[in-house]
């Protein structure tokens, strides 16, 4: 059947879309069906006192349980079903590309001009790129910290990604829509003080749109607590100036340059999604270890 020029022009954006769309590989499925069945986390890094949602409960922590053998953290709250959600953050460039107005200074509440690691993007020295762009990079703000002397603070709860050796603009794995779709990201800026609940559970208008649709904005994100934020712990996380395409005009664009990395570190985590114990041995080792067990025991007859 022939298909008219019209037609094919029109199929292009859904054809590119099929093209761009990535299933979650077996092992982050299962990893993160488990974590949804789980109570709590048994290894906080983190005292609980976060809060998913400013009237919600403050039981969510940055969890640790598999940080040595996955080498991977994450954020969770208490009770089965309870990861995090995803509000959406407007910090850095305002008017670049991709800008729509979803974003806007007056439309996010607590918007900040620069991202947390401004300086490190600045650094890389990619002609006409600033600072990170919530309409192109997919960022998640991960950790929180206090920017003010404000005494009335002191009870604000922080916690610090990078005393357990996850990297500024490293790349995380986001698992969104009911563990249906995996987007990558960077780490890209940190929760603050400006209000008086430590929150988690936040990322740029270009990693929830591609979670929520077009409907995200500074003022609307995603209220399900099912998004799983993965950090990667160790340098080889990180892409560096010319590991990403930082001056990508879209976050198709962006994202589709650090998947190779992103591939590379869910290969970490285990088929089965849980691990084994603190040594992983192979089948094969196993079986060859019981023979020499058993010929010692036989006085090495059977090899």
């Amino acid at each position: 059947m022939l298909l008219s020029i019209p037609f094919l022009l029109l199929a292009i954006p859904f054809l590119a879309s099929l093209a761009f769309a990535r299933d979650v590989p077996s092992n982050l499925q299962n990893l993160y069906t488990k974590l949804l069945t789980q109570k709590s986390c048994k290894h906080p890094l983190s005292d609980r006192g976060f809060y998913s949602t400013e009237d919600g409960p403050d039981t969510y922590t940055y969890c640790g349980d598999h940080l040595t053998d996955f080498k991977i953290l994450y954020i969770r709250g208490r009770g089965k079903g309870h990861l995090a959600n995803m509000d959406v953050d407007c910090d850095g460039l305002q008017g670049g590309a991709g800008d729509d107005g979803r974003c806007s200074i007056g439309a996010s509440p607590d918007y900040q001009g620069i991202t947390a690691f401004q300086e490190t993007v600045a650094s890389y020295n990619v002609s006409g790129v600033r600072d990170l762009n919530t309409y192109v990079h997919p960022y998640v703000v991960f950790g929180n910290e206090i920017e003010s002397d404000d005494s009335s603070l002191d009870g604000h709860k922080t916690f610090d990604p990078m005393q357990y050796g996850v990297e500024p603009l490293s790349v995380m794995a986001v698992v969104c829509n009911g563990g249906k779709k995996l987007v990558y990201g960077v780490w890209g800026d940190t929760n603050g003080d400006d209000g008086a609940k430590s929150m988690v559970g936040e990322a740029s208008l270009a990693l929830a749109t591609e979670c929520g649709g077009k409907e995200m904005s500074g003022s609307n994100g995603i209220d399900e607590d099912d998004v799983l934020y993965l950090a990667f712990t160790g340098a080889d996380a990180v892409p560096g100036a010319k590991g990403a395409k930082w001056e990508a005009g879209s976050f198709e664009e962006f994202e589709r340059s650090i998947e190779e990395l992103g591939d590379q570190l869910v290969m970490r985590i285990a088929e089965d999604g849980s691990a084994s114990g603190t040594v992983r041995v192979s089948w094969g080792l196993m079986v060859w270890m019981f023979v020499l067990l058993v010929g010692s025991h036989l006085g090495g007859y059977w090899i």
